[in-house]
């Protein structure tokens, strides 16, 4: 199916990361912004006038309007159900920033909702388009690593108290559902998952140490796999001044490393002509948010967009929906349950990952 009409986009949310949605749905061809909204109607005009795109006043503005496909949800994690439910119902499809929302139990909600009305729901989890990250996951598919023994992520980052202090939401329980492993570890876990799957066990400690916020800004986990591989999940907000977001994988075939999207391991025991241009170090990356979340570049989100249109004219899945991105919530929930109940604990029930067909 191929449209001469643009696939409409509006935007629910006015933080930082709706001018990053701005900006990368202007860099997709075929894709055209139509309106923006929030609660906050200053900041809202003032991303309205700054890009030149209409203000809504109100949700229901939006959900009416014809020309809009798509709602882009940058709002506050613990508001996204309540976003996404209203859009989905009044037929849009809806793209929503990570994390899906705080819990495993609001996502299903989500996902019942996106089923009900044969939507898509779309997650950012840019990290997985990247050069690095895709080949990470074709020598996983591939079984060049062998047999697996170590498989880890660490997100050490750093974020300056005014960070939390300039925000109402950021680093609460109510809104952000957790701290640094919530909102910015959340990265680094849900690439984990996608490449080697979800752990069976985990037995976690969380701290915070340098941030006066309800939330933790240091986590660290050990996970247990059914093949009997270990590993190690670290995210912090805590560390100054910020070390990229790293992936190790080891096994008896091979070991990789990837910070942010950049390989700087790649060493496996049967080579294949192309290893040479993976590591190359001047391969393609994105822009890291380390220790400046507005530092982070927009061609992971005009991927994601990409994606997403393409998605819609056509009929398959996103790249990201809604019961992938559900995985990464159901490891940190049990990361937090083993932090706080001081025990091992079972990773929750997350059994389908297979993105659902939509046909329109």
């Amino acid at each position: 199916m191929t449209s001469a009409k643009p696939v409409g986009f509006a935007i629910v949310g006015t933080g930082h990361i709706a001018r990053v949605h701005a900006a990368a749905i202007a860099a997709v061809s075929g894709a055209k912004l139509r309106a923006v909204f929030s609660r906050n109607a200053a900041t809202a005009n003032a991303i309205g006038r700054d890009i030149g795109v209409e203000t809504a006043d109100s949700l229901e503005a939006i959900l009416c309007r014809p020309d809009v496909d798509v709602v882009c949800i940058t709002t506050p994690s613990g508001t996204h159900q309540e976003f996404a439910v209203r859009s989905l119902a009044a037929g849009k499809h809806v793209l929503c920033e990570k994390p899906l929302e705080i819990s495993t139990a609001r996502i299903d909600a989500m996902i019942a909702a996106a089923e009900r009305v044969n939507r898509i729901l779309a997650v950012v989890f840019q990290m997985r388009f990247g050069s690095g990250a895709q080949a990470l996951k074709r020598a996983m598919d591939s079984r060049r690593f062998g047999r697996l023994a170590l498989c880890s992520a660490y997100l050490k980052w750093w974020r300056d108290e005014s960070y939390y202090s300039s925000s109402k939401w950021k680093g609460t329980l109510e809104l952000d559902g957790g701290g640094a492993l919530m909102n910015q570890g959340i990265h680094a876990v849900d690439l984990l998952q996608w490449l080697v799957g979800l752990p069976t066990q985990v037995s976690a400690q969380v701290r915070t140490r340098t941030h006066s916020i309800e939330a933790e800004d240091t986590v660290s986990a050990v996970l247990e796999y059914a093949d009997g591989a270990i590993g190690v999940v670290e995210a912090a907000t805590s560390c100054f001044k910020g070390m990229p977001l790293r992936i190790e994988i080891a096994g008896d075939r091979g070991f990789a490393v990837l910070e942010n999207d950049r390989i700087t391991q790649w060493n496996f025991a049967d080579s294949q002509p192309d290893d040479a241009s993976i590591r190359d170090p001047d391969a393609s990356v994105f822009v890291g948010g380390s220790s400046n979340p507005a530092a982070i570049g927009i061609e992971g989100h005009r991927l994601i967009i990409a994606d997403l249109k393409h998605a819609i004219l056509s009929g398959r899945p996103p790249a990201v929906s809604g019961r992938d991105a559900r995985n990464a919530v159901a490891l940190i929930e049990a990361i937090y349950r083993s932090a706080h109940s001081g025990t091992s604990v079972t990773v929750g029930d997350c059994t389908v990952t297979e993105p659902t067909r939509v046909q329109l």
